[in-house]
């Protein structure tokens, strides 16, 4: 018989820097940080490949967290501050019609052919470890797109469609698609360095994020 054991905790970042400032904040061999790529395709892809390798060795892991910096709502999430996302949402699945945006799940296919659909929820039990953890996190959902939004136009049509989203980034769904179908639990974490809405690289303050990320990764032992 083929031994077999539990590995610990699997951290996606999109780029190596974000996994650097948790790595600075964590201390834990029993978690793994790696970069997955940026956007949803790669992130999914190189997620579900990492928790297949590590099934296939017998030493699958038991959780899996999305975590990087992101853009946050103007009056929801601060510049500097760290999101929890009660769900992970791909914004922009779906299809533009006159009467708006419309999600995948109106288009009028079969519902298996959805698959988990265009919005993840976070597992319940991973969320409330890392909410006690991390107190002083806001809550709500985290949008993924493959676009970053840089209108003002963009941004009031995102908020109107998801008045729960606090913070918009580009990996979230794609890794929580990778974990729904190993069927691991999954949480998204993220912090601030920019607010959404017209882009201005001057008012990007990378430096905080990062520095939020890395005591932010404590919650993650």
């Amino acid at each position: 018989m083929t031994e077999r054991s539990v590995s610990g905790l699997l951290v996606v970042t999109a780029v190596p820097a974000e996994a650097e400032a948790i790595g600075a904040g964590l201390a834990d061999p029993t978690v793994t940080v790696t970069p997955v790529g940026v956007g949803p395709a790669a992130a999914g892809a190189a997620t579900a490949r990492l928790l297949a390798l590590a099934e296939a060795a017998g030493r699958p892991y038991r959780a899996v967290v999305s975590a990087g910096i992101a853009g946050g709502f103007v009056d929801r999430v601060a510049v500097g501050g760290t999101v929890l996302a009660t769900r992970s949402v791909a914004a922009d699945l779906g299809a533009e019609s006159p009467e708006g945006f419309l999600p995948i799940e109106e288009l009028g296919m079969a519902p298996e052919l959805l698959g988990v659909g265009s919005t993840i929820p976070a597992d319940p039990a991973l969320l409330d470890a890392l909410r006690a953890a991390l107190p002083e996190a806001t809550l709500g959902a985290v949008l993924t797109v493959s676009t970053v939004t840089g209108s003002a136009a963009s941004t009031t049509a995102l908020t109107a469609r998801h008045p729960d989203a606090v913070a918009e980034a580009m990996e979230g769904y794609g890794v929580a698609v990778a974990a729904a179908q190993a069927g691991l639990p999954f949480a998204e974490l993220r912090t601030v360095s920019n607010p959404i809405g017209p882009r201005d690289r001057g008012a990007w303050r990378m430096r905080e994020a990062f520095a939020a990320l890395t005591a932010a990764a404590a919650a993650l032992r």
